[in-house]
């Protein structure tokens, strides 16, 4: 049985800084739902910071992954996202589309990072030093800052699209497929934003 990380892991981070190297944390949302954008973040936090309770965006309730999301925000050197919505994702593919989102949010800092540390096992084409980590937003707090970023900057899009497209509850689901969102999407078909490649939506 797998256990959850109690602790985040500042070592590297500190190693990477030590050697004259600025790392950025870099993590996705919305890789699995069936409508919306796929969102990356990327943060660079400040040398030996460290925020109470920073942990992966997964294991917190709404409200204080809200509330560490302006911390960060306030804390950050610096913070972009990296925004690829539905059209492009079926262009692509949601593979392609995923580094397209992390490659861009990286591309989008005011300050170029000398390391990358990336939440899976992808890597971008950036001609950066990189490193990708399974569960990496459990253990490096750059990346547990870029999975709260990309996750209340791609909740908040999708609580937009719900009022454009009410019938379908994104502000519940998220574009997610609950049994209520593929209920609905038999009834009414797809919208604009709905991702047309993706089983249930075909």
């Amino acid at each position: 049985m797998t256990q959850t990380r109690k602790t985040l892991d500042y070592a590297l981070e500190k190693e990477i800084w030590n050697k004259g190297k600025i790392p950025v944390g870099v993590d996705e949302a919305g890789r699995g739902p069936l409508a919306g954008p796929v969102v990356a973040a990327a943060v660079i936090l400040p040398r030996g910071c460290k925020i109470e309770g920073l942990k992966d965006s997964k294991q917190l309730p709404p409200k204080r992954r809200e509330n560490l999301f302006r911390h960060i925000q306030n804390t950050a050197i610096a913070i972009s996202t990296g925004i690829v919505e539905a059209e492009e994702i079926d262009e692509l593919n949601i593979l392609k589309a995923t580094i397209i989102a992390m490659e861009r949010a990286i591309k989008s800092l005011e300050i170029q990072p000398l390391f990358v540390l990336i939440d899976g096992n992808i890597k971008t084409s950036i001609k950066i030093p990189q490193k990708a980590v399974i569960k990496g937003d459990s253990i490096y707090p750059s990346i547990a800052a870029a999975s709260i970023v990309a996750k209340v900057t791609r909740d908040s899009l999708m609580d937009y699209y719900h009022s454009v497209y009410p019938q379908y509850n994104f502000i519940k689901n998220k574009g997610y497929p609950t049994k209520e969102h593929i209920d609905a999407l038999r009834r009414f078909g797809p919208c604009p934003i709905h991702r047309k490649t993706f089983k249930w939506v075909l």
